[in-house]
């Protein structure tokens, strides 16, 4: 399956002198899904009560994605925002294991 989407940093930019916040930057890679595995998290009721993916995504790396992959936090798929859980270097591509929905701050 192909993806094409969004992918959000968390960098920190400086507002005043000596002081910073971080600032969610936006960009658009495209890849490949290489896992897509959905999995419904029970409650004690047995009812559906929130949805865990454990989906790999598989982007072609640009020099900004290679220099700032650990500020990755989320990938934005199939209209969702989901957070990132986990990241692999595979130069010249990044593997990002993505997981709950993303619930911070845009």
């Amino acid at each position: 399956m192909k993806f094409y989407g969004k992918i959000g940093y968390s960098v920190p930019v400086e507002t005043a002198p000596d002081v910073w916040r971080e600032n969610t930057v936006e960009y658009s890679y495209s890849g490949d899904v290489t896992r897509n595995y959905l999995r419904p998290q029970e409650n004690q009721n047995s009812t559906i009560d929130n949805i865990s993916i454990s989906n790999q995504i598989s982007i072609v790396a640009d020099p900004f994605a290679l220099s700032h992959f650990g500020n990755i936090k989320y990938v934005e798929w199939m209209r969702q925002k989901w957070k990132v859980t986990g990241i692999e270097v595979a130069y010249p591509r990044l593997l990002l294991t993505i997981g709950g929905v993303w619930n911070g701050s845009e």
